[in-house]
């Protein structure tokens, strides 16, 4: 029977344990600074809407309206790009809805 080396504090010995191996449990593949499942899906939320406003933007017939609300868009955006509470960020994307929303309808109303 060959000597194991020392074990690390806490750590049973298989004949200490009942006799039976218990299995390792992998360590985590994702890599620390990895998004959560919740935290990915909360991102893709904020790109569509992102994406969303300015295609929206686009459709604005003066070119300096058209370039003052991108830079709107794009600052708001950045602005609050290092939100990490939930609650905020649900908020934030009410907000943007609301907005999208809005000037949807105010294009609308123009175009007829």
């Amino acid at each position: 029977m060959a000597a194991a080396g020392p074990r690390p504090p806490g750590e049973a010995s298989a004949a200490a344990a009942g006799g039976a191996e218990l299995p390792v449990m992998a360590a985590s593949r994702l890599p620390p600074g990895a998004l959560s499942l919740k935290q990915f899906l909360r991102r893709q939320q904020v790109l569509h809407l992102y994406r969303k406003i300015l295609r929206a933007i686009r459709d604005v017939p003066a070119e300096a309206d058209r370039h003052y609300l991108k830079d709107w868009a794009r600052e708001e955006f950045r602005r609050n790009k290092d939100a990490t509470e939930e609650d905020a960020i649900r908020m934030m994307i009410t907000q943007g809805n609301m907005q999208l929303q809005e000037l949807q309808r105010t294009l609308k109303l123009a175009k007829s």
